[in-house]
């Protein structure tokens, strides 16, 4: 029945396979842009933040930092975005947003106390920032990059970066 639902409602042979197709995946090199990467010289959790929304800011990704920093901070109070193995993932929606960005911080020569769920310090930041109406894609993505980040030479590779470009090609695959 299904499959003759989509036969009956297709205007065109394309329109037809289209309709059988799989959305496509969501791939966390879509959402890194050069401009939004950070080699930080942060001390701490909230300077690390308020860096990486300047950076957002002046790459004209984010237009709101302000109310940006007061949900990224309200989501930190209800529990450490410090996911483990030296990488937080701040995050927030907010109806102020058309799609989805990630900044991408890396702490070369600091680590920063996060109060991380293993107790470890934080030297890799993926900040995300999305529209509040599309959970799905925003939990994809936040899915994508946690399991990217399991990826122990990732890791390694993004703290051994030189440049921005480096970071961006080792998103690549992912």
């Amino acid at each position: 029945m299904a499959i003759l639902g989509r036969i009956k409602k297709a205007t065109s042979i394309v329109d037809f396979l289209n309709r059988f197709k799989k959305k496509s995946e969501i791939k966390i090199f879509d959402y890194i842009k050069a401009e939004n990467i950070s080699f930080l010289n942060s001390k701490n959790r909230n300077d690390t933040i308020l860096e990486l929304i300047d950076l957002l800011e002046k790459s004209k990704t984010l237009k709101y930092p302000n109310e940006f920093y007061k949900k990224i901070i309200e989501r930190e109070k209800i529990v450490s975005t410090g996911i483990g193995m030296g990488v937080a993932i701040p995050h927030a929606k907010m109806n102020l947003f058309d799609d989805f960005f990630i900044a991408v911080g890396i702490l070369k020569n600091a680590k920063i106390n996060w109060n991380s769920l293993d107790n470890l310090p934080v030297r890799l930041v993926f900040m995300i920032g999305g529209p509040e109406d599309k959970q799905n894609e925003y939990l994809k993505l936040l899915s994508k990059i946690t399991i990217a980040i399991k990826n122990e030479t990732l890791r390694k590779n993004l703290l051994n970066a030189s440049s921005k470009e480096k970071v961006i090609k080792y998103f690549s695959e992912f």
